[in-house]
């Protein structure tokens, strides 16, 4: 990337590297911006972003992916608005750190990417933080650094505020903070988070279903409301409810002829899907892989009739890959209306299990999927000597 930057810009002096994982989503969809659980991990999968002081007043951006160059005035970054491309995400973190007092500075940029778009791996937020500490660049506010927790935050507004989807922030979250090795349960109200071992004989595979997905449509800002409706419903009968992470299955069950029958339906899937993170955890922690894989079936059938946010390609990767052999539980994973499926398997199947969906799904659709390995990765960071040195610290 250094080579590929000094032949775009011209010099290489002073450039810096730095890397945003994109994520699968284990279990916990929907729930993140109805303030619940979720379980990620950071995936091999990244955004790189180099960098280096530019000239002229300048911020000048190229997108290898693309081979597009786009070009801003640095000092302008607090009065941007979008221009409905892919440079939204990046210009919405300059637009975001510019209103937090962290001042845009002239910059050449090069993006590079290994996060398919579309796929329900959170190619926009790898983007998002690995551009946030681009525009950084190891710079401080007042002597103080940008904490890991709002540069996650400040990259949720980016994407929420700036580009328009009313997201929640376990991408961003997971994008920072992902571990070697280990899941993260996010807590979507209280911010915080514990590491999820993941028991050894396993593996997690995704499946690309190559449709992809369009979030910032009417769909997802549908579902958001419909939840929102059915906290207000709620908390009219139960005052101490915020979200629907404050509502017990039980409670919902007596309210739910109060509510739209699809209210009430959307409602069920957010707390029934809360319940199962917290039973998946446990089941991680004690080794149960048969009760793991039924949680992830019955995630996705819930997602498929409850929230409607499937498809017939992800409904046929679920239930052919629930034929195979070594396979113990499949869901969709990520937003929906396409992307990928996450498949939980034993690790001697992997290889057979790649080949048999392939086949499967190229005889059903006429179209190869790709698939990759969801090995938990580490956080964002800068790029440094092959090391990745995490922004958390």
């Amino acid at each position: 990337m250094i080579r590929s930057f000094g032949e775009r810009f011209g010099a290489a002096a002073g450039v810096r590297v730095f890397r945003a994982p994109g994520r699968v989503n284990l279990i916990g969809d929907h729930t993140d911006y109805n303030l619940g659980f979720v379980l990620p991990v950071a995936l091999e999968l990244a955004t790189y972003v180099a960098v280096a002081p530019g000239t002229g007043g300048k911020l000048r951006i190229y997108s290898e992916d693309r081979q597009e160059m786009r070009e801003f005035t640095a000092a302008d970054a607090g009065w941007l608005s979008r221009a409905g491309d892919w440079t939204d995400y990046p210009m919405g973190v300059a637009h975001e750190l510019a209103m937090a007092g962290f001042g845009i500075e002239p910059a050449n940029l090069l993006i590079r990417s290994t996060v398919p778009e579309g796929a329900g791996l959170s190619s926009s937020a790898a983007l998002e933080v690995s551009s946030a500490l681009a525009f950084l660049n190891g710079r401080t506010v007042n002597g103080q650094s940008m904490r890991p927790l709002d540069l996650a935050r400040l990259c949720q507004r980016a994407e929420r505020d700036f580009v328009g989807l009313p997201c929640g922030i376990m991408d961003q979250y997971i994008s920072v903070f992902g571990q070697e090795h280990r899941a993260v349960e996010i807590d979507c109200r209280s911010l915080g988070h514990r590491l999820v071992p993941l028991p050894p004989g396993v593996t997690f595979v995704a499946v690309n279903s190559m449709v992809k997905h369009a979030l910032s449509g009417s769909a997802y800002r549908d579902r958001v409301a419909e939840c929102a409706a059915a906290v207000s419903v709620m908390h009219a009968e139960s005052p101490h409810v915020e979200s629907l992470r404050d509502v017990a299955p039980g409670q919902l069950a007596q309210a739910a002829h109060l509510m739209p029958e699809i209210v009430a339906r959307r409602a069920r899937h957010v707390v029934t899907e809360n319940a199962r993170v917290n039973r998946f955890v446990d089941a991680s922690l004690s080794g149960d892989l048969e009760l793991m894989g039924r949680l992830m079936i019955d995630s996705h059938r819930s997602l498929q009739h409850d929230y409607q946010v499937s498809c017939a390609e992800l409904d046929f990767l679920v239930d052919a890959a629930l034929g195979m052999e070594g396979v113990l539980g499949s869901r969709m994973t990520g937003g929906g209306f396409g992307g990928c499926t996450v498949t939980l398997l034993r690790d001697e199947a992997a290889g057979r299990f790649r080949s048999q969906i392939a086949q499967a799904y190229h005889r059903q659709f006429h179209v190869i999927p790709l698939i990759y390995s969801c090995t938990p990765s580490a956080g964002a960071g800068e790029v440094k000597n092959f090391e990745i040195i995490p922004a958390r610290n």
